[in-house]
């Protein structure tokens, strides 16, 4: 039953209590890898088909309270890798929305709470940074930087065994940067990094780097899929929206000329998927952070008082569809029909007797 008949919202909400902890701001650690930090995936995936291809989505997998929700997660990722025949329809790899780890990024929290849970996941592993992954516990006495475990682990300048890792056997991923773009051959999926505070920091060489991404991206007639960990809209009653992340969006958006496809982030512990119409194509904001984090994020009730929706700011933006009481993924297919390419989404809930998405969408990406 979806969730949408037990509660009848229809719009995103701002908490009126939130407190904007922008002094947890973090300098982000100089790149791995060559500006302007793009990498092709046949580097990484070499057989990836070129025709369509299908890859997961998952954000806040980590904890070490009650891990069987992450471990239900992975389960059914791996079952779908394994029991796909189809090849366009087969997972080829892993995109993390961010929240790798908790409840601080350092090096001894990766086995168990990634490494471990992922040693059977067949494919290769993407992320950008969440804000645990980049929080530092002030008490650890060896007092890492900022990202330090994250950069091991995921920006790499190449592929290597890993002592994290142990016996898993989980090598380290070749991404340039904190945030970078992954080229495939039917979308550019653009990583930002959002920073440690509630809801998000991106400063100008950050901004300015993604309008550039942007752009060239959008002269390759390809779909354009932004991740972010901090969710632009949310109607849960933990975060709300980030009208930082909110501004740089459509900010980045106005001045480059060119409006995403699909944006997709975590942060919310959920499952939440929004239309925001622009005013020459629809595009879905989606929320997939339900990936394994013990607690789930609960979404308002239309008459709470510690919730509004009531600003401009949240104008055109539609929630159709929600979760918000089991852990999930998703699925996300990209292929061609007719000249255009085509996002299929497949949002799946663990469980029992769950063969079925909890929710489906599909994008028809114009011509550019």
């Amino acid at each position: 039953m979806s969730s949408n008949q037990r509660n009848p919202r229809t719009r995103p909400v701002f908490k009126l209590s939130a407190v904007d902890d922008q002094e947890k701001f973090k300098p982000v650690p100089l790149p791995s890898g060559k500006y302007p930090y793009r990498l092709n995936i046949k580097d990484v995936i070499p057989g990836l088909p070129q025709s369509g291809f299908a890859f997961h989505i998952v954000g806040d997998t980590g904890g070490t309270r009650s891990p069987e929700y992450q471990k239900s997660v992975v389960d059914e990722m791996i079952r779908q890798c394994s029991e796909t025949t189809r090849d366009n329809e087969k997972p080829q790899f892993l995109f993390h929305l961010g929240d790798v780890v908790y409840n601080f990024g350092q090096a001894s929290e990766y086995y168990d709470q990634f490494f471990n849970p992922y040693r059977d996941y067949p494919c290769p592993i993407f992320a950008i940074p969440g804000n645990h992954d980049a929080d530092v516990n002030p008490l650890d006495k060896e007092q890492p930087r900022t990202l330090d475990a994250f950069e091991t682990v995921f920006c790499d300048t190449e592929s290597r065994s890993l002592k994290l890792a142990r016996d898993t056997g989980r090598k380290s991923n070749i991404q340039p940067n904190f945030y970078w773009v992954l080229e495939t051959p039917l979308a550019d999926i653009i990583g930002l990094y959002s920073n440690v505070p509630k809801f998000g920091n991106i400063q100008k060489d950050q901004r300015e780097w993604f309008i550039e991404a942007l752009k060239t991206s959008a002269t390759k007639s390809k779909a354009i899929i932004i991740c972010v960990h901090h969710a632009p809209y949310s109607a849960d009653i933990n975060h709300g929206s980030s009208i930082h992340m909110m501004a740089l969006i459509d900010g980045a958006a106005r001045e480059a000329k060119v409006v995403p496809d699909l944006v997709l982030s975590g942060h919310v512990h959920n499952y939440q998927r929004f239309v925001k119409r622009y005013p020459d194509k629809t595009v879905p904001f989606i929320v997939a952070g339900g990936g394994g984090y013990a607690d789930l994020h609960p979404i308002a009730k239309p008459d709470d008082p510690d919730f509004s929706d009531d600003s401009c700011l949240l104008d055109g933006v539609e929630l159709q569809n929600y979760c918000d009481d089991t852990h999930g993924f998703l699925k996300i297919g990209i292929g061609k029909k007719s000249g255009k390419v085509v996002i299929s989404g497949e949002y799946y809930t663990t469980g029992i007797n769950q063969p079925q998405p909890f929710d489906r969408f599909t994008i028809s990406v114009p011509g550019r």
